[in-house]
């Protein structure tokens, strides 16, 4: 009787605990991997506001505005210009490597549309959009065609009036 007890026991644990064990380790991948998801979420978060504090730091460049024509910047200003927007283009890249997939989570799309909405934003400005080409030399290929075509979507867009 003892061996038909540990026989059957044997069974149970086969058919019910394997199974619960194998869901336990997939839920675990899964939160483990939300988690991740979270961390460089918060950690790109934070190099786009350490972004924007350098921005208000270079006020006079006038960057925050949505004015449709600047006004004129000296020579060390456009360079001031041009190394920040070549930070932002860091920025956008970093998040294009780690938060783009050609087949997302809904989690993952929400994240990837607010970057692509702050990416469409900058685009519209002429004069990011007047840079793209120089800022672009040496970046990732995949992330060059996908910031080109959003660019390029936001300058036939229609203007507002």
């Amino acid at each position: 009787m003892t061996i038909h007890f540990w026989e059957l026991a044997s069974y149970v644990v086969t058919v019910v605990g394997l199974p619960f064990a194998i869901a336990v380790f997939i839920l675990e991948q899964r939160r483990e991997r939300q988690n991740e998801e979270e961390e460089i979420s918060q950690r790109l978060s934070d190099e786009y506001t350490n972004f924007i504090k350098l921005v208000l730091q270079n006020a006079d460049l006038g960057l925050l505005r949505r004015a449709r024509t600047p006004a004129p910047l000296d020579p060390e200003q456009e360079e001031r210009k041009f190394a920040l927007f070549n930070i932002l283009i860091a920025i956008f890249e970093r998040a294009y490597i780690l938060v783009y997939e050609d087949h997302m989570n809904a989690q993952t799309r929400r994240l990837w549309k607010s970057w692509e909405d702050d990416m469409r934003e900058w685009c519209r400005r002429p004069d990011f959009f007047a840079a793209l080409p120089e800022l672009l030399r040496g970046e990732d290929p995949d992330f060059a065609r996908h910031i080109r075509r959003l660019a390029d979507e936001e300058a036939a867009a229609p203007k507002p009036a």
